[in-house]
């Protein structure tokens, strides 16, 4: 099969209008450090979108505002972390950081997300064995929210602190309210494959002032407040640029417009496969609404989702499996873990598809063509 066309990527950048203006600002009125008025004006458009009270810190990663946010809720060397297995290694690196050790609990099958079920049996047995998590890390895996009020419910009655990794789940709501606002601490991430973009960046969220304030001051090295340079703490280069800040604030004002355009290539990919009875999508749940930063199929094996992905690839279409679970990594086969093969399953079965904002209708029906003859051979 030969098509010559251009490339389709996953997921890749998509500019608005409005960002070169914000950033000429910045050049034009030479605030370029890690600070300014952009970095200002950025925060608070994500805290008047997330609303819920929150306060926002423009960092510059997702992992930044993860090691951020775990140092905030208290984690420290020979703690112990609960994470979701079925994630991205972004998610469990910043507990290593700390000296901690990650605790894997796998997912259940209505969201892909973090077992309630499976998070309450780890919590007991940990304590059983004299340690009680420190925290509990759960992601909106590919933008499908997780059980938020289960999860909280668990957290609250043993009193550990959750991190919610809203990394993928921008514009993504549960109740009606935005993910990003449930945790103790909230992480949001504007990689450049994600929902919005600053190139690279993230942002620490919680409904504690305190804690964004906190998070700023050991982002910009922990400097104590004296005329000459003072350290009482360890800190990092953690803050997000005011450059980088104005490519945000431009993103921000299309935002609802990307979360439409990545629904709508959820609801053609499964109008025009949803008749292969061997393919299985994601479905919402009652209270949940996604971003579908990524439209995901199942498929009935890996021989198949393979056979599916090299055509793609063939083609100059990208396409990726899911995320290899975090028990299954190397780096992390001596870490407890509480699995069931859930997330070993989904990881077998199933292909990420393209699914950019700036897609247009050729190119889903170019993924979809291949797809379609793929499983006919």
């Amino acid at each position: 099969m030969t098509i010559t066309s251009t490339k389709i990527w996953l997921s890749s950048p998509h500019m608005g209008e409005k960002e070169q203006h914000y950033v000429q600002e910045a050049f034009d009125t030479n605030w370029v450090a890690p600070l300014g008025p952009n970095v200002n004006a950025f925060e608070g458009s994500i805290e008047n979108y997330l609303d819920n009270g929150v306060s926002v810190a423009a960092l510059s990663s997702g992992t930044a505002a993860i090691h951020l946010g775990l140092i905030l809720l208290g984690v420290s060397s020979g703690d112990e972390v609960l994470c979701q297995s079925f994630t991205f290694s972004a998610s469990a690196n910043p507990i290593c950081h700390l000296g901690a050790t990650p605790i894997f609990v796998d997912s259940e099958k209505d969201t892909w997300n973090i077992s309630p079920v499976l998070l309450k049996c780890a919590i007991e047995d940990r304590i059983r064995k004299g340690k009680k998590p420190k925290a509990i890390i759960a992601v909106h895996l590919y933008g499908m929210p997780y059980k938020v009020k289960e999860v909280r419910d668990i957290a609250e009655f043993y009193g550990i602190p959750v991190l919610e990794d809203s990394a993928e789940a921008l514009g993504s709501t549960f109740g009606g309210e935005k993910c990003g606002s449930f945790g103790d601490v909230g992480v949001l991430s504007f990689n450049g494959n994600k929902i919005i973009t600053t190139s690279g960046g993230g942002a620490l969220v919680s409904k504690k002032k305190e804690y964004k304030d906190k998070a700023i001051f050991l982002a910009t090295q922990a400097r104590d407040n004296a005329p000459h340079y003072q350290h009482s703490s360890v800190g990092y280069n953690y803050r997000m640029s005011n450059i980088l800040a104005g490519i945000g604030r431009g993103q921000m004002e299309v935002l609802d417009d990307r979360v439409a355009a990545r629904r709508a290539n959820f609801e053609y990919y499964k109008e025009k496969l949803g008749h292969i009875t061997a393919f299985e999508f994601l479905e919402e749940m009652p209270e949940m609404y996604s971003n579908r930063w990524l439209s995901c199929i199942l498929t009935p094996s890996i021989q198949i989702r393979e056979k599916i992905r090299l055509a793609l690839q063939e083609v100059e279409i990208e396409s990726r499996p899911l995320w290899k679970p975090m028990h299954m990594q190397p780096v992390f086969e001596a870490c407890d873990r509480y699995v069931d093969g859930t997330s070993e399953e989904l990881f077998e079965k199933g292909l990420c598809l393209p699914s950019g904002s700036n897609l247009q209708r050729e190119d889903l029906d170019r993924v979809v063509e291949v797809i379609l003859k793929t499983m006919t051979k």
